[in-house]
């Protein structure tokens, strides 16, 4: 694949100005970027900024300094995108089917720990993970979250099948974990591999679990855990850590 440099969306600034994460929408035409002052900023397809909104804290007592922005996800209509934050809490923003159409807050999903993952699979509910480990499922309709599993190491990425089926999770002990809402091809849930560092960058693609951490490594299994091929880029002093995958 060879991918060829468009435009820069945002200019390099002065200071402090780190993006902590950013999400495609399902239709392909939202771009949303998560800035370090709690901002979300809007895209077009184009790469053409159209609007931006700021994040609220758990408890406005706290100040919105309290607080950083550490992933989300689109909802499967696009219409939606659901926040995880450190001060443990997943708020659900409706943003609308138009630019410029009235933000507001449609769930809260209060944690145990910070929320340091997050997916919205289709025709499923919020997946996120957690600091102490934990992964839950966030329900939108009835607004209740309940424990899909539990493990005792800090969760870092989370990323399921092409179907939605079967989700994976990363870990800070550099364990991944599968866990399916449906039977996928056979296989045992739980851990299946630990990779040798924490992954997180971890994606699935249509045959193989892709994974990368701060070895500068990227490594490639077969769905049940078995390496099948790497890419070693540890011996060039150019490249940096591996932190996303898609």
């Amino acid at each position: 694949m060879n991918l060829k440099y468009l435009k820069s969306l945002m200019m390099h600034q002065d200071g402090m100005h780190r993006i902590t994460c950013m999400s495609w929408a399902p239709n392909n035409q939202k771009l949303a970027v998560a800035t370090s002052d709690r901002t979300i900023i809007l895209f077009d397809e184009t790469g053409e900024r159209k609007d931006k909104f700021a994040t609220k804290p758990a408890d406005a007592k706290y100040g919105k300094q309290s607080y950083q922005v550490k992933c989300m996800a689109f909802s499967p209509c696009s219409s939606k995108i659901a926040i995880g934050q450190t001060d443990n809490i997943i708020l659900v923003y409706k943003i609308g089917e138009e630019w410029g159409d009235k933000k507001t807050i449609c769930n809260k999903f209060p944690q145990s720990s910070a929320v340091l993952a997050l997916i919205w699979p289709p025709d499923r509910d919020i997946v996120c993970g957690l600091g102490d480990g934990k992964i839950r499922l966030c329900n939108s309709k009835t607004n209740k979250s309940s424990t899909l599993f539990g493990t005792d190491s800090m969760v870092v990425s989370l990323t399921c099948s092409g179907t939605g089926k079967t989700l994976l999770s990363g870990h800070a002990d550099g364990s991944i974990a599968r866990y399916f809402f449906e039977e996928e091809g056979g296989g045992n849930q739980g851990k299946i591999v630990t990779h040798r560092c924490p992954p997180y960058a971890l994606c699935w693609t249509a045959s193989t679990i892709v994974a990368g951490g701060c070895d500068k490594r990227v490594v490639v299994y077969n769905r049940d855990g078995k390496q099948v091929q790497q890419f070693d880029y540890s011996h060039d002093d150019d490249e940096k850590e591996l932190t996303v995958a898609a």
